[in-house]
């Protein structure tokens, strides 16, 4: 494929194309991974998150330039919310970043979450994958910002950086199980804002309530983003979390779970897409909702009857498994 062979050479652009076709649910994208995938593995993967305002994609804008000032090369996946008239990523996070755009090391690209939750794109892995085979020494993914439901950012990244911002209530938010669980480090951005040390303090006390026993212990950083103030010391904390997964062995664990989820993800897309081709291809389906209005059946009976025709209809599930 000549995407792909262009995009082996190093080609920005081949990559954006790409993705697009990814994102665009290309029939060829399967084949595009099986391409690119014995190149991927090397880059380190950045997830920034934290709710909406806390000035995320400035912190990513200054993190780039303190990356680049180490030789490393930087590509950037920024999850935008998706245009209500043209389905696309609204780009106001690139918009912001737009002065690395004439670097050669650093390439940006925006993706729609198109509806799906956990404040990642559809096929953020997949962008993942396409940047780490163009050669990326460390890849950034900045999520939308939608508070306690993003969690999905930790399974996407090697190291999550979890942002807080002052005076807003938000500490209260990050306080809260399940958020608090993702962060490997933890900002406190806006710096100069009165009620900043007492944020970090808040964090810093539920930290020690939660004992990691030997493990790694996160660290609270405070930062000024527009004027690039701790961005440095928060570069120099997720260069110290990298060598401590190394160093424990839990790098490769947490790529391994990774995979298996995206296997996982994967089958039961297929799975999911195949039911509901084969159950609406007749008028079974209106006529067990029709016996449910009528109080003839229930739902579990109903999806039973039709999860039954589905197994009686083809084993075209087996047959896969038997041919890998």
């Amino acid at each position: 494929m000549e995407l792909v062979d262009r995009l082996i050479k190093g080609e920005d652009q081949a990559a954006t194309r790409l993705i697009s076709l990814l994102a665009d649910g290309s029939p060829l994208s399967p084949q595009i991974v099986k391409l690119i995938y014995p190149r991927c593995g090397k880059a380190y993967v950045i997830g920034i998150t934290g709710s909406p305002g806390v000035g995320k994609s400035s912190l990513v804008d200054k993190l780039i330039s303190v990356v680049r000032s180490d030789n490393l090369t930087v590509g950037v996946i920024a999850i935008d919310t998706t245009s209500p008239f043209t389905g696309g990523a609204l780009l106001g996070d690139r918009i912001r970043m737009q002065r690395h755009t004439v670097d050669e090391g650093v390439l940006i690209r925006s993706l729609a979450t198109r509806g799906s939750l956990g404040g990642l794109s559809h096929v953020t892995q997949e962008a993942i994958w396409i940047l780490d085979a163009l050669g990326k020494d460390m890849i950034v993914v900045e999520t939308v910002g939608i508070g306690q439901t993003e969690i999905e950012i930790a399974q996407s990244a090697d190291t999550t950086v979890l942002m807080v911002m002052p005076g807003s209530g938000d500490q209260v938010q990050t306080l809260k199980a399940g958020v608090m669980e993702i962060g490997d480090i933890f900002v406190v951005n806006k710096s100069d804002h009165g009620e900043a040390d007492k944020t970090a303090i808040e964090i810093e006390n539920m930290l020690r309530l939660s004992p990691c026993g030997g493990q790694w212990k996160p660290p609270v950083l405070k930062t000024q983003a527009l004027s690039g103030e701790g961005v440095s010391e928060l570069w120099a904390a997720i260069k110290e979390h990298r060598s401590f997964l190394l160093r424990d062995g839990r790098l490769d664990k947490h790529r391994r779970e990774r995979l298996e989820a995206e296997i996982v993800k994967i089958v039961t897309e297929q799975i999911r897409s195949d039911v509901l081709r084969r159950i609406s291809q007749g008028e079974e389906l209106f006529q067990l909702v029709d016996k449910i209005y009528r109080n003839e059946t229930d739902p579990y009976t109903a999806a039973s009857v039709l999860l039954g025709k589905v197994g009686r209809n083809g084993n075209r599930w087996a047959s896969h498994s038997e041919a890998v």
